[in-house]
């Protein structure tokens, strides 16, 4: 309890907090990371996200994708995703870069967010860029194996692939934020996927307070000013009551 009581303090000092959220805040609402023991690749292949995977293999890409896009479709905010919104409701969010591509953080109410990965509820043609919903690409999956646009195209999900560049301007975006904060906060990533896992570098070189929410070790646990492993919903939980929101 003493070190969510410091981290509400730290909360209630500052004014443009930065936060890095990856696949461990949406655990929680029900949407499986990638490499815990019942994540995705411990029903998946690995390389299900890979981008030769869906060039090569749309068809059975997109068996695997339908079923995940469902679960996302059917998850809702957690406390965590919750905190962010009401304290960007209060001002003190710069930003949320999120390695997450479910949209929970709009779900919630936030609006100050970076996609570093995408979102898997926006589909686009690969061969024109013409974009499509997914109500529309699920009602289309009902009668093939592959949505096609128009033109005839693959309509694929507007996400970051394995083997693909991150959206450059998010990134830029997230790297200025991070350096223009006063506090940044990882919620729930293992910090090993880059170059999202280098933006704490810019707390630690700018002396910015890091705090780190996460089941689990990071690389950068020895340098943080606070790591807090307990679950995030109930970390965020009582935060929000210590701050009466």
């Amino acid at each position: 309890m003493e070190m969510v009581e410091r981290l509400a303090n730290l909360i209630e000092k500052k004014s443009r907090i930065f936060v890095l959220t990856g696949a461990g805040i949406s655990t929680e609402s029900g949407i499986p990371d990638f490499r815990s023991p019942q994540g995705l690749y411990s029903k998946y292949p690995q390389d299900m996200f890979d981008i030769q995977f869906l060039k090569n293999n749309p068809g059975g890409f997109y068996k695997i994708f339908t079923e995940l896009l469902n679960v996302i479709l059917s998850a809702e905010p957690n406390y965590g995703h919750i905190l962010l919104s009401k304290l960007e409701g209060l001002n003190k969010i710069l930003l949320i870069a999120t390695q997450n591509i479910d949209g929970l953080h709009q779900m919630a109410g936030s609006q100050k967010i970076a996609e570093l990965h995408g979102n898997a509820k926006r589909f686009f043609c690969e061969k024109c860029n013409n974009e499509y919903n997914y109500t529309t690409v699920l009602e289309l999956l009902k009668t093939i194996e592959v949505p096609l646009c128009s033109c005839g195209g693959i309509i694929r999900p507007d996400v970051v692939f394995f083997g693909e560049p991150l959206k450059e301007e998010s990134l830029r975006v997230s790297f200025e934020m991070a350096m223009a904060s006063d506090l940044f906060i990882v919620m729930g990533s293992s910090l090993v996927v880059y170059p999202a896992a280098s933006l704490p570098l810019v707390a630690l070189e700018e002396k910015i307070p890091l705090v780190i929410i996460n089941k689990g070790e990071t690389q950068y646990d020895p340098y943080c000013t606070l790591k807090l492993e307990g679950p995030i919903g109930t970390v965020s939980f009582e935060v929000m009551k210590i701050m009466g929101l």
